[in-house]
């Protein structure tokens, strides 16, 4: 028998130990490390993962942000066809400040009880019917731009497919058309200042390239021009070459392995009436109807938009509010936290200034950030959105857990990262389905609480059918009063 066979196991155990105590004391790199040697190391594990600690243990249903325990559960049920009711009643304070209640009317609408309302229930307004090829979106609730490079490829199969399945439009984010965005849905191009997929050699915008994937590509319904978005207004990005695949390169048409600079500013247009001409310029070669997305804040330029719409009828078909909240794109925590207004502030605001010029009826209104629960989606149509657009929510229903590390390439579900491994843990057959479940319970939702208010169709809804709490001895007030508007009658067109 050796030397070494006859030490017993415990020996080992104290002499690592010993080594690492000796370590922790010379090192200077930890404080906390060199002054409590061995049992530090268990102040920086539990520091590592205190977001799962307060994820299972420590929050209750209704703490988390940016979505709590019950409205993930809701999501999660929704997309696996499980029982999503509650009993004993609702566990929130419904006495806090900002909550929302909506009215119900005493005679709800009859409703043939034998039809599937969690059907896709199509937009109440044409967008661009002046176009050569005006659209109607299928849906009232559609998924947001999020692009593949940012999104996985299974996962971006994965809602495509289930958009076609459900039949909803798919926004293909700022990356350009993937052949992941190609499984039959409708979809939305959508680029920014970085112009992937329709750029040229020097970074510029290129309109043959943007004719030709339109004509390449007849999923390709309508174009929306990303002036900023929730997660980082303002701010452009890099996104580093060592992300940069073949195929990435093709999509975006940028060059393999180069880092790539997204600038915070358009190098097409630098003014209100530039932006007008780019707008037109792209719907007249196009043919299909050309918006524009920002998250809001100041007012000024989007007055001077609207003045120039209503004297010259040329402008946007859609415009896309983006809530200060929204934010399935990696910013730095200023940004995240405190650039752009929240939804309800932002979108009142630029409805506002349509409305004052008579605008309303011409553009159609899409809403995006946090609008993907029946209550959020009900109060955005009755503030005047025609359209929502879900992103975080639709990740939830193919698996997202929240870990909220999409910006470090090692999401654990493979749907915010480029890992082979873990993307491969994402079935797209499997999770398109649960999309399309989640989108069915959330029309469903939102179809009957339509119907116990008394209207057939959410567009109907006006800001009267909603209260909201406004704290102390305030008691509520329609949202009329709160925001100091009544959205303008919609109708089919």
């Amino acid at each position: 028998m050796s030397f070494l066979s006859s030490i017993p196991w415990w020996a080992y155990l104290v002499g690592i130990v010993a080594l690492i105590f000796i370590r922790d004391i010379f090192q200077k790199k930890h404080t906390i490390i060199h002054n409590f040697p061995v049992v530090g190391h268990l102040r920086y594990f539990l520091e590592s993962i205190g977001p799962e600690l307060r994820q299972y243990i420590v929050s209750n249903n209704r703490e988390e942000l940016p979505f709590n325990r019950r409205q993930r559960s809701w999501m999660y049920a929704s997309s696996k066809k499980e029982n999503h009711y509650q009993g004993f009643g609702t566990d929130q304070d419904i006495h806090e400040s900002g909550y929302i209640f909506i009215k119900p009317a005493m005679m709800p609408m009859k409703a043939d009880p034998t039809h599937d309302w969690g059907k896709a229930c199509p937009s109440a307004k044409i967008i661009g019917p002046h176009r050569a090829k005006p659209y109607r979106p299928g849906s009232i609730i559609n998924i947001s731009a999020m692009s593949y490079g940012s999104l996985s490829s299974n996962a971006i199969s994965a809602l495509n497919q289930g958009a076609e399945m459900f039949g909803c439009y798919h926004n293909t984010g700022e990356g350009g058309i993937s052949p992941y965005h190609k499984n039959g849905a409708d979809v939305c191009f959508h680029f920014g200042t970085g112009y992937f997929g329709v750029r040229d050699e020097h970074g510029n915008f290129n309109l043959d390239k943007m004719v030709q994937t339109v004509k390449n590509n007849p999923s390709i319904k309508m174009i929306e021009v990303k002036l900023s978005q929730g997660a980082k207004p303002g701010k452009g990005g890099v996104l580093p070459g060592s992300k940069i695949t073949k195929e990435l390169a093709e999509i975006r048409g940028v060059k393999v392995g180069e880092d790539v600079i997204s600038p915070s500013f358009h190098s097409a247009f630098n003014t209100i009436p530039e932006l007008v001409d780019f707008v037109e310029t792209i719907a007249q070669a196009t043919g299909v109807p050309v918006g524009i997305k920002a998250a809001i804040g100041k007012m000024e330029l989007w007055e001077e938009l609207a003045d120039l719409m209503k004297l010259t009828g040329f402008g946007p078909d859609f415009i896309t509010v983006d809530g200060g909240e929204g934010g399935t794109g990696a910013a730095p925590p200023s940004f995240a936290d405190h650039v752009a207004l929240p939804w309800v502030y932002g979108f009142s605001q630029v409805y506002q200034v349509f409305q004052k010029r008579g605008l309303t009826q011409k553009v159609t209104f899409i809403g995006s950030g946090k609008l993907g629960l029946p209550d959020s989606a009900i109060m955005a149509f009755a503030m005047g959105a025609d359209v929502i657009n879900v992103a975080r929510e639709a990740m939830i229903s193919i698996g997202c857990i929240q870990a909220q590390v999409c910006h470090n390439n090692s999401c654990p579900t493979g749907i915010a990262t480029n890992n082979k491994w873990l993307t491969a843990g994402l079935d797209p057959k499997l999770k398109s389905v649960r999309f399309a479940n989640y989108m069915k319970n959330l029309t469903k939702e939102i179809m009957e609480i339509t119907h116990a208010c008394g209207y057939e169709h959410p567009s109907q809804f006006n800001m009267d059918d909603i209260d909201i709490s406004m704290g102390d001895n305030n008691h509520t007030a329609p949202l009329r009063v709160a925001y100091g508007y009544q959205k303008d009658e919609v109708g089919m067109n």
